[in-house]
């Protein structure tokens, strides 16, 4: 198989399936290394293919031109954080992402896609597991998430809720 065929059969996969694919899934089925597979996604990228990685591996997103996308400043302590996304996912939002803007490195920005409670619960496994820090612990609980919802109304009563528990930064 020639690399530009790998490349054909990776967005293929990606496109068909619902679950994100972790590279190292990818290096096995070509009989390829990880560090090829992270070379086929870049290229992929670089031709338009609108493919994201997330901490449950690489997905093709749809924009959701049809949904409603904003990105919210918000601002909480750590052990809020459980309460403020599952505010979003109630309201049948996703959060797309977390960014944080430091001091030296200028923005960070990491990809969370949490779509629903499964999603929630997978990504809190992972950080308790890891005994990981939120990003916002960087900016004292300053942070961005872009959310995508199905329409105004939604996103209207995910923002309310959110100010509603003094989340929002206005």
């Amino acid at each position: 198989m020639t690399s530009k065929d790998r490349r054909l059969q990776i967005e293929r996969l990606l496109i068909s399936s619902k679950e994100p694919l972790k590279g190292n899934l990818l290096a096995e089925r070509f009989n390829v290394t990880r560090q090829v597979i992270v070379k086929d996604i870049a290229i992929l990228r670089a031709t338009g293919t609108k493919i994201i990685a997330t901490p449950d591996g690489y997905i093709i997103y749809d924009n959701c031109d049809n949904k409603v996308r904003s990105i919210l400043a918000i601002n909480h302590r750590r052990e809020e954080m459980i309460d403020e996304l599952s505010i979003v996912i109630k309201y049948g939002g996703i959060i797309e992402d977390v960014i944080v803007e430091h001091p030296v490195y200028g923005e960070i920005k990491a990809m969370l896609m949490i779509k629903n409670s499964a999603d929630l619960e997978s990504f809190l496994k992972r950080f308790d597991e890891n005994k990981a820090q939120p990003l916002s612990s960087l900016t004292e609980g300053v942070h961005l998430h872009t959310i995508v919802a199905d329409n105004n109304e939604n996103m209207e009563k995910i923002i309310s809720e959110l100010g509603s528990k003094n989340f929002l930064i206005t």
